[in-house]
């Protein structure tokens, strides 16, 4: 690749641990020949498939690259699995699906027999990176040999986030772990998530042609509707003004997403010139995609070298300066018996296969309740923490330590059930006012169970609800981490109400809906209890059914106030950290037992049954029913 030589003269299993002008040091590979060569078959990969991004990684101290290299070589080996059309969709799929159930069992043991997947459990164990944050990009790619179709660009945003976040979200904790953190600042995530949409709109634009060949079409029919035609025409590989229009309009969507220039302020000088520099790469695959008119059709467009160059010389200059003056931390090769981070023992982690969770020590099971007589949302005020501390006098963020197993207990238990949502009063807005020491306590409890993650093989969906602006960045990071890694589970949604408050949501309810009205968008004197609920923090949250608070207290203490209007109220006297599942399956069948009116006439005796009683009487639908 003549455009772009290599930024040192080392080759990538010899790259050194410091950064150049630095004296240089062991191998970053150690000196395992077979798996020097597995990391030397990821450069080259990297290098012949995709010129690119060989040379974006090129631009990264020599010490990151054989990660970023195992980490690209793995993402593209397994969608080659996908893509690989010589063989039915079945037998696809079921490559992509043995590849990831060998993948989990190799990375207790550090080592495996095939080279890229041995380069990245190498890089896992080494960089202490957590895998299972990939299981649902993974199953995506299982699940796209069936092939995709989208209907708008919302339904295309979530198909395509949920593969490439995860794969970048790593890349970005390898930074963070040789202590160069890529943080965003909270009012450019959704700038960063729009960038990869522009990412993933220029790689489709430019493998067209193959898709074509293919039979795959991976645009929204939102964007094909737009130009009559299009899509027919390009089904039929045929050049038509209809498809000229489309690539046009396709073309500035994605240089207008890849070309936000705020996404960088404050960020370290080195991350930030890969991320310009590949959004300049970006923009000029763009301009060879629209002057390659009908040939897009028939071959894979690339920009002229000279223009690469252009953008690579100056690139190159910059990132040395920016990294000579950084100190890494790089960790050191992984030996035979060394601590490797926990992994799963068994593939439990295979996409579309979860783990049940564990039965209760006492062997009790939930009750025997019929799906349509569980409450559809289940919301928990988790109250007694300090005083349970207090009574065994312990500091109080030992009570918050115990609470935390509770948690996990409980949601082991709305899994037995088949609760369908469970959100949890986590730290509210009046929180802050407690003991700094406290509060810091608290935090810390959040990011460590956040970062052991100990429902990453459960069918969960984790989900947040509250303000980011007073919660440190780097606990902000990694909810946003794990709503992304999760959004596609279908079993219990957990939702973490972490710095929340009901008056809070419904000030910034009005706040969005005032700014809707100035901007002539929404009529005042119409505005409608649906308009509302479609303008709250968390619009699609179901209403809920059950709210539950431990402790002996009777109140609801500004939690969920619209949410919770009709509620049945539980309150029960333990403290949370003393709770286990048994006591939410004794709220379930407390609830069951229940006649909800909403203020209207039953329509049904209570021989009837309260399943009876509730559906016959509940409420016009409102927000979430």
């Amino acid at each position: 690749m003549s455009d772009v030589p290599p930024a040192t003269t080392a080759p990538a299993d010899l790259e050194a641990t410091s950064t150049p002008p630095g004296p240089a040091g062991p191998p970053v590979t150690g000196d395992d020949p077979v798996l020097r060569a597995a990391y030397r078959l990821c450069r080259r990969r990297t290098k012949d498939e995709d010129p690119a991004e060989y040379a974006l990684i090129q631009l990264v101290p020599a010490a990151l690259r054989p990660a970023l290299h195992a980490l690209w070589a793995a993402a593209n080996a397994l969608d080659d699995l996908g893509d690989d059309r010589t063989a039915p969709a079945a037998e696809r799929a079921a490559r992509v699906g043995a590849w990831i159930t060998a993948l989990h069992r190799e990375l207790p043991t550090g080592s495996s027999q095939d080279p890229i997947r041995h380069a990245l459990v190498d890089t896992a164990n080494r960089w202490r990176l957590d895998l299972s944050e990939l299981r649902d990009a993974m199953a995506q790619v299982q699940d796209d040999t069936g092939g995709r179709h989208f209907t708008d660009w919302a339904e295309w945003r979530a198909w395509g986030r949920d593969n490439l976040l995860p794969w970048f979200g790593l890349v970005r904790t390898v930074f963070d772990r040789a202590g160069v953190p890529v943080a965003l600042r909270l009012d450019t995530r959704e700038t960063y998530e729009e960038f990869l949409d522009g990412v993933r709109l220029t790689d489709i634009l430019t493998d067209l042609a193959a898709d074509l060949a293919q039979g795959d079409l991976l645009l929204p029919a939102e964007a094909l509707d737009l130009h009559p035609g299009s899509a027919d025409d390009l089904a039929r590989r045929r050049w038509s003004p209809a498809v000229a229009a489309l690539v046009t309009h396709l073309t500035g969507l994605a240089r207008q997403w890849v070309s936000h220039e705020l996404l960088t302020r404050g960020m370290h000088p080195g991350p930030a010139t890969v991320l310009h520099t590949m959004a300049a790469l970006l923009r000029a695959q763009l301009d060879a995609i629209d002057a390659a008119g009908p040939a897009l059709l028939r071959t894979a467009p690339r920009p002229a070298l000279r223009s690469r160059a252009r953008i690579l010389a100056p690139a190159r200059a910059r990132a040395a300066l920016a990294w000579s003056l950084t100190p890494l931390t790089v960790p050191p090769p992984q030996h035979p018996g060394a601590h490797r981070p926990p992994a799963p023992a068994r593939p439990a982690s295979v996409p579309g296969t979860f783990r049940l969770p564990p039965p209760h020590p006492s062997g009790a099971r939930p009750p025997g309740i019929q799906p349509g007589d569980l409450p559809a949302h289940v919301a928990v005020i988790m109250d007694g923490n300090g005083r349970w501390a207090q009574q065994r006098g312990l500091p109080r963020h030992e009570g918050h330590r115990a609470g935390a197993t509770a948690v996990r207990e409980v949601v082991h238990g709305a899994l037995e059930a088949g609760l369908r949502h469970l959100t949890l009063y986590t730290f509210s807005t009046e929180n802050w006012h407690r003991d700094p020491q406290e509060v810091d306590a608290i935090l810390d409890l959040l990011r460590r169970e956040l970062a052991e993650n100990p429902f990453r093989d459960l069918d969960v969906r984790l989900r947040w609800h509250g303000r980011a602006g007073r919660l440190p960045p780097d606990l902000v990071d990694v909810l946003h981490l794990r709503e992304r890694t999760t959004r596609a589970r279908t079993g219990l949604t957990l939702t973490m109400c972490i710095d929340y408050g009901g008056r809070d949501e419904l000030t910034r309810t009005a706040a969005a809906l005032a700014q809707r009205a100035r901007e002539g968008r929404l009529e005042p004197g119409l505005v409608a209890e649906d308009d509302f609920a479609r303008h709250l923090p968390l619009a699609d949250m179901p209403d809920v059914d059950l709210l539950w608070r431990t402790g002996g207290e009777r109140r609801v203490s500004n939690f969920l106030p619209w949410h919770a209007a009709y509620a049945e109220l539980h309150f029960t006297p333990g403290l949370w950290p003393d709770t286990d599942r048994r006591d939410l399956w004794q709220a379930l069948a407390e609830y069951t037992r229940r006649q909800r009116h909403h203020g209207a006439t039953p329509a049904a005796s209570p021989t009837d049954g309260p399943s009876a009683a509730r559906c016959s009487t509940a409420p016009a639908a409102g927000a979430g029913e």
